[in-house]
């Protein structure tokens, strides 16, 4: 990737030159993701290797992936706490601490983790949902979000009456609300129990993004995937405990977080990539992999529309009204 090159060479140069760099600092970062998955690799793996070389080996990181120094919903408070120094954070396991970052749960807002992820990195600049980080006791570095979620059955699902009735696996009370608003009951079911739910009828759907369903074989127990829908989404939020972030030279600073701009860019394209070519894989397979109609879109989107409506009035009125209307904006863009 030629501008991250070009990044990690000028920071390099620039903090070799500084005086205040003649220190050496080891940061613990957790991540509840494993090494395999694209996120690991194109995102927190990419980054760590990437600030190391710009600080020459001035900051280097003790990588506790997969749920190893605390599971997925403790990151947060473990790097307030100092267990941690740094996280991935999913915001979806914080939503008690930091429910306005839940806004890109809601569903009908973008369609691919670029644009997701254009709108996240720039309220993550300034605005509530960077003051909430803050106010956590973190900094956010950079963030961006997994492709939108789709739905996977074991029968075509296009218009709300397609939905009625129907259990479907959904992820926290907004995804849940987004399959009621279908007409569907949505059902809290951990990841890797998901492939036996369905395989044994206990869930008729799934909504899940598509970058993460080779991880969990579910591919292997649908026989429809729908590839253009926007059932929601799910945002990671690289971070640092303040106080630590704040007594870091300058240079360093502003490397971590120009470097995790592009990182963003970088494990977002990736991500839009991959669900590319497993769609073709699964088409080859036998799958049906369809796109919704135009007159189905706009169906769900105007059923789906009470969810948005539903997260304002749940997250106590004006404020979560003007997250939402930046993130309109910003996902309109």
């Amino acid at each position: 990737m030629n501008t991250l090159k070009k990044t990690v060479t000028t920071f390099a140069s620039a903090i070799t030159l500084c005086a205040g760099a003649a220190y050496a600092e080891t940061l613990s970062l957790g991540d509840f993701q494993s090494t395999s998955h694209i996120v690991s690799i194109e995102g927190t793996t990419k980054w760590m290797g990437a600030v190391e070389a710009a600080t020459n080996g001035e900051i280097t990181f003790n990588h506790f992936p997969s749920q190893q120094a605390a599971k997925s919903k403790a990151q947060l408070d473990a790097v307030k706490s100092g267990i941690l120094d740094a996280a991935l954070l999913g915001t979806v396991y914080h939503a008690d601490t930091l429910p306005l970052n839940s806004v890109v749960g809601l569903p009908g807002y973008y369609g691919s983790a670029v644009q997701g992820t254009k709108a996240m990195q720039a309220m993550l600049k300034e605005g509530p949902l960077r003051e909430e980080l803050l106010a956590s006791g973190v900094t956010p570095i950079f963030g961006f979000v997994l492709p939108p979620y789709q739905v996977l059955a074991k029968e075509r699902l296009g218009m709300p009456e397609d939905w009625n009735a129907m259990d479907v696996r959904t992820s926290g009370a907004t995804q849940a609300m987004t399959a009621r608003s279908l007409g569907a009951v949505g059902i809290s079911i951990p990841g890797p129990e998901v492939y036996t739910a369905v395989e044994r009828g206990r869930l008729d759907a799934v909504l899940f993004p598509l970058a993460s369903v080779a991880g969990y074989k579910l591919n292997e127990v649908v026989s429809h995937i729908s590839t253009n829908g926007s059932f929601g989404g799910y945002s990671f939020v690289m971070v640092l405990r303040s106080d630590l972030f704040d007594g870091l030279d300058a240079d360093v600073q502003e490397a971590m977080v120009s470097i995790g701009d592009e990182i963003a860019s970088h494990v977002a394209t990736a991500q839009d990539e991959s669900v590319g070519e497993m769609i073709a894989q699964w088409s080859a397979d036998g799958i049906d992999t369809y796109s919704f109609s135009d007159e189905e879109l706009a169906t769900l989107r105007d059923a789906m529309a009470l969810v948005a409506d539903d997260w304002v009035s749940r997250m106590g009125g004006d404020e979560a009204k003007a997250v939402l209307d930046s993130y309109v904006a910003l996902t309109s863009q």
